[in-house]
């Protein structure tokens, strides 16, 4: 009788064994699986059962949460929602996030390590802290002089410190409220279905997202290339170009716009805008050396993020030499984000070195305590320092004598560049009207700010489409704002 005791205990035993084994089991290594299988609606209730952390310009929260009193209890809320969306993205609890909602969702959901009160808390827990705050390098007056100056127009500007690679505007136009996506519901299904539909594109991030042809912008970058290549050694020295300039190894006449561009000076080329000499220069640099250039500005690198992703801005590596002349003008294949041009300006205000640009300053704990400072970094030397010193004052002559005297500002030292980018088949698109510039204070030995504007307005006048006619305004307003205290 004992002996089957005993055997009905050791059976029973095994049982409890087989039971704690499946349940470590379940509970450690299949507790990830389980946590986010789609069906298990306790993660997405335990996301949305506190207020979000907040997004901060200038000191005031841009973002905020509400209680809905539904079982997803609280729902996103936006100030100034269209000014800011190219910023804060969206957080929807239909269709996820983007931008700074999704690139710092760990800390504003506050699943982030970093704000828990002592190491591997959360994981002991399985527990949450309260969100935490994103600090942005925004600076409100300059956003909303972006917003402003483009008036709702199809466009983009990006506006970066120099110096540190901050960035103090990201606008794009026609905007949107994320607000309208935050919730569930048919509400939001249609705004989604609105938003996506529309011929606007008020969803597509224009500053970071979109590519177009830079056009005339670009000859910074070839400029920059050939003084570097040594290919011109005196800026003010007239350049073999002949007129009219025919496109290596093809019958094709490439014109200018301006006049008196025949052997030309660099100088007088960024002056007045000459495309035969700036195309010249490119096929005498060569690919490599264009290529070289380029990339040190940013161009071809797909990594790039402020923390969230930027398209690549596309400069060819294979080419032959009727379409490295017109890469070289900004026109072929080459493309840019607005983002990408700012830096373009930014490395020439900064003496060539060109700084790493980043939209989040700081993040902090609910209570305010930092968490991780974004400091400023060298992100390439885009140029020799003489270099960017002639540079700097070719662009101020463009503002103070050529083609970009629109963005003029009493009191402060301004360098510019415009462009006109055609597009389409055989050019029959509306032209993209470019300008990229940079400001100081008389009175401060660094830059303030370096600025890109694009404008796409498909409404106006082929005529009235020009960089220095529609983008050095809104360029002007913007450093303005740049250079106030």
């Amino acid at each position: 009788m004992i002996r089957y005791i005993r055997r009905a205990a050791a059976f029973c035993l095994l049982l409890l064994v087989a039971l704690l084994v499946n349940a470590a089991r379940v509970q450690v290594f299949e507790a990830d699986a389980l946590d986010d299988n789609p069906a298990n609606r306790r993660n997405t209730i335990a996301r949305y059962d506190e207020p979000r952390g907040n997004i901060l310009v200038g000191g005031r929260s841009v973002t905020g949460s509400k209680d809905t009193g539904e079982q997803l209890a609280y729902e996103r809320t936006y100030r100034d929602g269209p000014l800011y969306a190219p910023v804060t993205g969206y957080a929807s609890q239909t269709y996820g996030t983007t931008l700074i909602e999704n690139a710092e969702d760990a800390i504003l959901s506050g699943t982030d390590p970093m704000l828990a009160p002592l190491p591997f808390w959360n994981e002991i827990t399985r527990d949450r802290q309260p969100g935490g705050d994103v600090v942005t390098t925004i600076k409100d007056s300059t956003q909303r002089a972006a917003y402003e100056g483009l008036g709702g127009r199809r466009g983009a500007v990006a506006a970066v410190e120099p110096t540190t690679g901050k960035i103090l505007a990201l606008v794009s136009t026609p905007s949107y409220d994320p607000g309208r996506l935050s919730g569930t519901g048919s509400s939001v299904t249609d705004a989604w279905r609105e938003l996506n539909t529309s011929t606007s594109q008020p969803m597509l991030n224009r500053a970071i997202r979109q590519t177009y042809p830079p056009g005339s912008t670009f000859k910074i970058v070839t400029a920059a290339a050939a003084l570097d290549a040594e290919v011109v050694t005196d800026p003010d020295a007239a350049t073999d170009t002949p007129s009219p300039y025919v496109l290596p190894n093809t019958s094709t006449t490439l014109p200018n716009e301006a006049r008196g561009c025949e052997k030309a000076s660099l100088a007088e080329a960024i002056r007045v805008s000459c495309n035969t000499v700036m195309a010249h220069l490119g096929v005498q640099v060569g690919l490599d050396g264009m290529v070289e250039a380029a990339e040190k500005f940013g161009f071809n690198d797909s990594g790039l993020k402020i923390p969230s992703g930027v398209a690549k801005s596309n400069f060819d590596t294979d080419m032959s030499d009727d379409q490295l002349a017109l890469s070289s003008i900004g026109q072929f294949n080459t493309t840019a984000t607005p983002l990408q041009m700012a830096m373009v300006a930014s490395a020439v205000a900064n003496g060539g070195d060109l700084m790493y640009p980043h939209l989040v300053d700081r993040t902090t704990t609910h209570s305010g305590s930092t968490v991780h400072t974004t400091g400023s970094r060298s992100y390439h030397r885009a140029m020799n320092p003489m270099t960017a010193m002639q540079l700097r004052q070719m662009m101020i002559d463009v503002v103070q004598d050529g083609t970009g005297t629109n963005a003029a500002i009493d009191g402060a030292t301004v360098g510019g560049k415009t462009g006109t980018a055609q597009h389409g088949i055989d050019n029959s698109g509306l032209p993209y009207a470019w300008f990229i510039s940079w400001a100081q204070a008389e009175d401060s030995g660094q830059p303030a700010v370096a600025v890109a504007v694009v404008v796409e307005d498909a409404s106006a006048d082929r005529a009235d489409i020009s960089g220095g006619g529609s983008a050095a305004p809104i360029a002007r307003s913007v450093m303005e704002a740049a250079l106030e205290d």
